[in-house]
C-alpha cells in the first residue's frame, strides 16, 4: 500500500501517495487513559466537554480584556498603513516562510517514492517482493511516530529555532544516504531517518507558527503548512517525470531532497525564537524585542503580561513530564487532539487518494501523472481557499463543513457504485465526488487539524500534546495503508467507502460539540477561559 501525509495531508499505501496518514493507532489509545485520571471531574471533563468548553469560552471574563480591546485589535491598528492595505502579517511572513519548508520538504517526501519505487526496487534487487517494497515506504512513517514523540522535549528544552536546526541533521543525512544507496539496509536507514526528522518537524511548524504569528493572522498563517504540503507533493510530481524513461532518476530526486535541509538550517539561523518560549526561558527582554518587531511596540506590555500570568500559572520551568497529559485541562486537550486525527485518518483520505487513479483511469485519464496532478492542484486549490477563509469563518466552522461535504462526497460515490446508472454517467460522478472530496478534505480537515490543537493547549504542555497527537496520527495512518486493500477485497469499495463517510460524519458532530473557536484570541486568552482553575494573574 502506500502513503499520503497530510497535516496537513495524510500518507501512503503500499507505494505512497503521501506521508503523513495511512497509520492507525486505535482510539483506545486516546482514550483508555481517562481510566487513571484520579476523579470523577476528569471523566466528566473527557466526556461532556462541549458544554464545558462552550461555557467558559463564552462567559469568563478575563482581566486582560476589561479594557475591550485584544491582541488581534492592536495589531490591526498597526496593519493599515497610510494606504489603507493591510499588512500586519508581513513582519512574521518570512519567519512563518523558513518554518513552513519543512512542510513542503514533508510533501516532497510523500510524493518521491510513488512512482520510483519499481526502479528503486528493480536497482537493488528487491524487485517483485511486496513486503520488501512496502517497507521501504513504511520505515518512513515509523521514525516518522518515533520523531513526533521525542518533539516535545527537544522543544522545551532548546526552544524552535535549534531544534528545527538539529531535526535538518536526520533529513540531509537520510535524503543524501538514500540516493546513494546500493543495499536494502541502506535505503531502508535513510528513510527511517527522513521520517525522523519529518516526525519531529511536523509537530514544530504548526506550534512555532501559532506562537510567533500575530492572533488576527494565526489561522491564516497557519494554512501555511498546508500549502507547502501540497507545493511539495506537486513539485516531486513534476520532478518525477523523467523517472518513466531514467531508471536511475531516483537517485537525482533523492539528492534534491536533502536541500530543503540546508535551508531550514541556514533559515533558521535568522528566524526569531518564539516569545512566549523566551519568556518561558526567563529570557523576558529578548521577548519584548520580537513581541515589538512582529506584533508592533504597542502590544509589548500586554503580551509580555499575559505571558507572565500563565507562565504563573503553569510553573516557570522548561521540562514538562508527559504525565502532565494526565492532568487537566491537558488530558482533554490530548484526548480532542488524538481524537481529531484518529477521524481525520479514518475518514478515508489515504484510501481516495489511492484509489483516484483508478477512478481516473475509468474516464480515460490513464496517464497516472495526469491524474495526480489533477489530484495535487486540487488540493491545493481547497489550501488556498482555507488559507482566506481561516480568520474570517473560523477553525470550527471550516472543520464541520469540511467533514460534511467530505460525507456528501463519500454519499455520491457509493450511490454511483450501489445503483444500476449509465457507465459514462456513473464514471463522471464518481470523479466529482472524488474532486469535491478532496477539496473539502483540504478547506478543513487537513489544515485546521494541525492549526487548532496547539491553539488549544496551555503553553507548557503544548509541546508534549501536539506530540502525542501526531503520534496518534501515524500510527492511523500506517493502520489505514496497512489494511485498507484487504477490506476493499473483502467487503468491496461501497461499503469501505461508506465507512469513511460515516467517520467524516461522527467528525463534523464531534467538531461540534468537543470544539471551541478560537478565532480572535490570543493563546494565553484560549488558556485562560478553558481552565476553570487559572490563578496565574493572582498576585
Amino acid at each position: 500500500m502506500r502513503d499520503i501525509p497530510v497535516l496537513h495531508l495524510p500518507v501512503p499505501l503500499p507505494p505512497p501517495i503521501s506521508a503523513v496518514g495511512r497509520r492507525s493507532i486505535p482510539p483506545s489509545c486516546a482514550l483508555c487513559r481517562h481510566r487513571s485520571l484520579p476523579s470523577r471531574s476528569g471523566l466528566r471533563a473527557v466526556f461532556h466537554p462541549a458544554k464545558k468548553f462552550q461555557v467558559l469560552a463564552a462567559n469568563k471574563q478575563l482581566p486582560e480584556l476589561k479594557n475591550g480591546k485584544s491582541e488581534s485589535e492592536g495589531v490591526s491598528v498597526r496593519a493599515e498603513d497610510s494606504d489603507g492595505l493591510d499588512i500586519g502579517w508581513l513582519p512574521a511572513f518570512p519567519h512563518v516562510l523558513v518554518a513552513s519548508m519543512s512542510n513542503f520538504l514533508f510533501g516532497y517526501h510523500i510524493g518521491v517514492m510513488n512512482g520510483p519505487i519499481i526502479s528503486v526496487a528493480r536497482e537493488l534487487g528487491f524487485d517483485g517482493n511486496p513486503i520488501l517494497e512496502g517497507l521501504v515506504v513504511s520505515i518512513f512513517i515509523v521514525g516518522a511516530f518515533l520523531g513526533s514523540i521525542s518533539s516535545g522535549s527537544l522543544l522545551d528544552k532548546l526552544g524552535f529555532r535549534r531544534t528545527f536546526q538539529i531535526a535538518t541533521i536526520p533529513l540531509i543525512v537520510g535524503g543524501l544516504l538514500s540516493a546513494q544507496a546500493h543495499t536494502l539496509d541502506e535505503i531502508l536507514w535513510g528513510r527511517f531517518l527522513v521520517g525522523l526528522g519529518i516526525g519531529v518537524n511536523t509537530v514544530l511548524v504548526p506550534i512555532y507558527i501559532s506562537e510567533v504569528a500575530p492572533t488576527k493572522y494565526r489561522g491564516t498563517l497557519g494554512g501555511l503548512c498546508q500549502i507547502g504540503t501540497c507545493l511539495g507533493i506537486i513539485a516531486s510530481l513534476f520532478l518525477g517525470i523523467p523517472s518513466e524513461g531514467d531508471p536511475h532518476w531516483w537517485r537525482i530526486m533523492l539528492y534534491i531532497a536533502s536541500l530543503p535541509g540546508f535551508f531550514i538550517a541556514f533559515g533558521m539561523q535568522f528566524a526569531v525564537e518564539s516569545p512566549r518560549w523566551l519568556s518561558k526561558a526567563g529570557r523576558v527582554d529578548e521577548s519584548r524585542v520580537v513581541i515589538g518587531n512582529l506584533w508592533g511596540e504597542s502590544e509589548v506590555e500586554r503580551a509580555v503580561e499575559e505571558f507572565q500570568s500563565v507562565i504563573r500559572n503553569d510553573g516557570s520551568d522548561l521540562n514538562s513530564e508527559w504525565s502532565e497529559l494526565l492532568e487537566e485541562p491537558n488530558f482533554r486537550v490530548a484526548f480532542i487532539g488524538g481524537a481529531l486525527f484518529f477521524l481525520q485518518q479514518f475518514a478515508g483520505i489515504n484510501g481516495v487518494l489511492y484509489f483516484s487513479s483508478l477512478t481516473f483511469q475509468d474516464v480515460g485519464i490513464t496517464n497516472g501523472a495526469l491524474a495526480s496532478l489533477v489530484i495535487g492542484i486540487t488540493n491545493f486549490a481547497g489550501a488556498l481557499c482555507a488559507l482566506n477563509l481561516m480568520d474570517k469563518q473560523g477553525r470550527q466552522r471550516l472543520l464541520i463543513g469540511s467533514y460534511l461535504g467530505m460525507a456528501v462526497s463519500m454519499l455520491l460515490i457509493v450511490s454511483t457504485i450501489s445503483f444500476q446508472l449509465d457507465e459514462e454517467l456513473s464514471h463522471n460522478l464518481s470523479i466529482v465526488g472524488t474532486i469535491a472530496y478532496i477539496f473539502s478534505f483540504a478547506i478543513g480537515a487537513g489544515p485546521v487539524t494541525g492549526i487548532i490543537i496547539p491553539e488549544l493547549s496551555s503553553n507548557r504542555a503544548r509541546g508534549k500534546i501536539m506530540g502525542f497527537s501526531l503520534a496518534v496520527h501515524w500510527v492511523c495512518n500506517f493502520s489505514v495503508g496497512l489494511f485498507f486493500l484487504d477490506l476493499v477485497q473483502t467487503f468491496g469499495v461501497a461499503p469501505v467507502y461508506a465507512s469513511f463517510g460515516a467517520f467524516s460524519l461522527v467528525a463534523a458532530i464531534f467538531s461540534k460539540y468537543f470544539l471551541v473557536e478560537t478565532k480572535g484570541r490570543s493563546l494565553e486568552e484560549i488558556e485562560m477561559a478553558l481552565n476553570p482553575n487559572f490563578h496565574g494573574s493572582d498576585k
